[in-house]
């Protein structure tokens, strides 16, 4: 496993805005990096040009502390699993799974050792005789990993691997996709839109937005102290409330919120009327939909409570929405960044 690191890279296509734009990021060693941000941020054009296949603008490329900003993808000691799998439909799961192999004039008996070792490994050497338009896309998606794995890259690369399975499949793959990281213990860089999947899968969680780093830290980090309000309104689900006062805008997440029928002034806590337009129940969760009065005027709010929690109030009722003070992020009203109390 290995380092790597981009240090102000940039890439800029024909005459447009920048697709990425000076961005400096680091993956640690056997660390777990996923790239989170929405469709045309950049995310991907970034793990190309960390894989060699798109070249920077600007910036450089190290793994394992070395600039491979010269070197052809082949020679960067990396592999990369496509959202497509890529893989031969003609062929079978263990030529799949041996074709970078062959590429290297590996004996055939050194091939099918490797082979046999990222099967077993990933679970699939049962499907070895088997043609891709026999398995399932889970099935799919751990031969792309094995077959990424026989080269015993430095780093794993990723661009939104679970993308094309359902919903059931997407849970329990990146179950497996956490615990094939674990035991290989491999660098891994991520891409992903989807924030359930960067929340469960990352280390760290790296958020894009229009080619720009917006922040770097933990899942904990960025759900609940977010750099700016892109931040704190593209991560959670619903996303985190927005409303003015003092010249601020204040953010707070839906299951911080209390509703009260006559909360009062409160040293430790920040209390906005509010106006229940909808209760919304959805299994196991409620959402409460209301409208509250701040600075800038009417503003819709979300609040979220278990189904379990008792809820005194409906539709067309008014309300106090009463946050704690240690649960309450400060932003910049003009620039949207992070902001003192």
């Amino acid at each position: 496993m290995a380092e790597v690191e981009v240090r102000e890279i940039r890439k800029l296509f024909g005459g447009g805005n920048p697709a990425v734009d000076g961005i400096s990021l680091t993956c640690k060693n056997g660390e777990y990096l996923v790239l989170l941000g929405p469709s045309g941020c950049g995310k991907t054009t970034l793990l190309r040009m960390i894989a060699g296949l798109e070249a920077p603008t600007g910036g450089d490329v190290l793994i394992g502390g070395k600039s491979v900003r010269a070197l052809p993808p082949r020679a960067r000691k990396i592999a990369m699993v496509f959202q497509s799998y890529a893989l031969y439909p003609h062929k079978k799961v263990v030529q799949n799974i041996s074709f970078p192999l062959e590429a290297q004039g590996m004996s055939a008996q050194e091939r099918m050792e490797k082979v046999k070792w990222a099967a077993g490994l990933l679970g699939i050497d049962h499907l070895l005789q088997r043609k891709p338009r026999q398995l399932s896309g889970g099935e799919r998606q751990r031969v792309a990993l094995a077959r990424a794995l026989v080269r015993e890259p430095q780093v794993f690369l990723l661009d939104e691997p679970l993308s094309n399975l359902d919903a059931k499949l997407r849970a329990s793959a990146r179950l497996e996709l956490k615990q094939f990281q674990q035991r290989v213990g491999v660098s891994t860089i991520y891409v992903t839109h989807d924030q359930v999947e960067a929340m469960g899968l990352g280390d760290r969680i790296a958020v894009l937005n229009q080619g720009r780093l917006q922040q770097v830290g933990t899942p904990e980090e960025i759900y609940h102290h977010p750099a700016n309000t892109f931040v704190a309104t593209f991560v959670g689900s619903p996303p985190m409330n927005l409303l003015e006062r003092d010249g601020k805008l204040i953010g707070f997440r839906p299951e911080n919120i209390r509703l009260e029928k006559n909360a009062g002034s409160r040293d430790d806590a920040t209390v906005f009327r509010g106006h229940v337009l909808r209760v919304e129940n959805l299994g196991s969760d409620r959402y409460v939909y209301l409208r509250v009065k701040d600075a800038h005027g009417d503003t819709n709010v979300i609040a979220k409570f278990a189904i379990a929690e008792p809820l005194e109030f409906s539709n067309d009722e008014d309300a106090d929405l009463v946050i704690r003070n240690r649960n309450i992020n400060f932003f910049d009203r003009d620039s949207g960044q992070k902001a003192a109390a």
